[in-house]
């Protein structure tokens, strides 16, 4: 495994990703309208998909804040460091999650 990261494209990536999240997080969720009489099956639906849209921001926020913490550790020299046992994170881990806080390993633990 190369734990070999170059950390000013690991910084470029989670910039980028963090601006997306960001995005994401400006766009306003819809309230359901109105019930009327005979449209209970259309306020379900409502009610459905602003759930489904407090859920997807819930997990945005969540994201957000690994970002984050992922840009600290960089600042900190503790991007490539498990946070977990102190191993190295791989370079291909980073690479399919930018913001990962551990190793493959402690990933599958962690869960």
């Amino acid at each position: 495994m190369d734990t070999v990261t170059d950390l000013d494209a690991a910084r470029a990536r989670l910039a980028e990703e963090l601006a997306r999240v960001r995005a994401e997080l400006g766009e306003e969720i819809e309230a359901p309208g109105q019930v009327t009489y005979g449209s209970q099956a259309a306020a379900a639906a409502q009610v459905f998909a602003q759930q489904r849209d407090l859920a997807f921001r819930e997990q945005a926020e969540r994201r957000f804040k690994a970002i984050e913490h992922a840009l600290a550790r960089i600042d900190a020299g503790t991007y490539t460091i498990c946070e977990q046992c102190g191993g190295p994170i791989s370079a291909e881990r980073h690479e399919i999650v930018p913001w990962a806080t551990t190793c493959v390993e402690c990933g599958r633990t962690r869960r």
